[in-house]
């Protein structure tokens, strides 16, 4: 699976809503997720996975993984750490040129998170996404779209 050529680390940073995704076990009842970056001062990467369980006025739970940029020529390959010491493969595998939306997938195809800078994509995006997604390897039929209800 191949990465994008090049993240602004910089641009990249910042919260992220998830659209779609082939879910973890903890984010199979997720509602309003969000997905937040910050660079840490040690270059890693201070990640906040925050979401509502079940529906958008459920209870409110919040994750802190650690994120560890592996290919620093890119940018685009990572490792991210949800519980010491195992670490998960974090590869983003589609970014607009504006950082409006990205694609993080990870090699064996058991999940992938479509996100957004604003709480939804257009059809024909999503579509498109879906077709590219489907083209590298994964069998869209399992990905979901998340709940996103904002006042």
């Amino acid at each position: 699976m191949s990465t994008v050529d090049f993240v602004d680390i910089g641009r990249f940073m910042g919260d992220w809503y998830v659209i779609a995704n082939i879910p973890t076990f903890i984010e199979k009842r997720a509602t309003n997720a969000i997905e937040s970056y910050k660079l840490g001062e040690n270059g890693t990467i201070e990640t906040t996975f925050t979401f509502m369980q079940d529906s958008p006025g459920g209870e409110k739970k919040v994750y802190n993984p650690t994120g560890f940029i592996k290919n620093k020529e890119t940018n685009a390959e990572w490792m991210m750490q949800f519980l010491w010491p195992f670490k998960m493969p974090f590869l983003i595998i589609d970014l607009d040129q504006d950082y409006t939306h990205t694609v993080i997938g990870i090699p064996s195809r058991k999940h992938v998170w479509i996100m957004a800078r604003e709480p939804s994509l257009s059809g024909d995006l999503y579509e498109e996404i879906l077709k590219k997604l489907s083209g590298v390897g994964y069998d869209i039929s399992l990905i979901q779209k998340i709940t996103q209800e904002w006042d």
